[in-house]
């Protein structure tokens, strides 16, 4: 497993330029946005950490065509099916999710205090925006994951990976926006209840998520 957690990774890296595409199209993203909404700044302080998870999202969702498209198209794919029963298939699923996430979505998280600082947004937002990141970016992998077996098989599943994918990951924007403005100054609530959400759905989609993907192309398989 660790052998294949280090060449996803490298493969990541190496192919595509999977984390670097990322992290310019978030940073595309958070760039044009005082253009739209004009130098406001308070305005940008109060929309910052919806803005950088929106973004985040968004950037999250580029690279889940690659997930297992590249073990499809050397036929790797197939020889870990075969050789795998369904709880270790779901295992190996589950490996493949934390090196995407890795080397693909880490470094959104990495990014995200800087560009924090392009939505005047105060420290302690910045840094409850950069934690609830760092702990909900692998639940949407992890949903990722089952829109890219189902549409592994397809030549073109990329768009309808995202169109799967996005209102599923719609509780997790709803629950990492709260947490994140619940320790900021501008925000109102508090940051633990829905942080402790947003930890509680990652842990189970981590599950639920590699299960439903190893059944995904187990049967993509048949």
């Amino acid at each position: 497993m660790l052998a294949l957690f280090l060449r996803d990774i490298r493969l990541s890296i190496r192919a595509g330029g999977g984390a670097l595409t990322g992290v310019i199209f978030f940073l595309a993203v958070i760039a044009t946005i005082p253009f739209g909404v004009g130098p406001d700044l308070n305005l940008l302080s109060r929309i910052g950490p919806a803005i950088l998870w929106i973004g985040a999202l968004l950037a999250c969702l580029l690279g889940l065509d690659r997930l297992f498209q590249a073990d499809r198209e050397d036929g790797s794919l197939d020889l870990l099916v075969l050789a795998n029963e369904r709880h270790m298939l779901a295992l190996t699923v589950f490996v493949k999710c934390l090196a995407h996430w890795a080397g693909s979505v880490l470094p959104l998280v990495v990014a995200a205090p800087l560009l924090g600082l392009f939505m005047n947004m105060d420290p302690s937002g910045i840094g409850a925006t950069a934690l609830t990141l760092l702990v909900g970016t692998p639940a949407i992998t992890f949903i990722g994951a089952v829109g890219a077996a189902v549409a592994v098989a397809l030549p073109r599943g990329g768009l309808l990976i995202s169109v799967l994918v996005l209102p599923l990951t719609i509780p997790i924007l709803i629950f990492g926006v709260s947490a994140s403005y619940g320790a900021s100054s501008v925000g109102q609530g508090t940051f633990t209840q829905p942080f402790l959400i947003l930890a509680a759905l990652t842990l189970f989609l981590a599950v639920i998520g590699s299960v439903a993907a190893a059944l995904a192309l187990r049967h993509g398989t048949d």
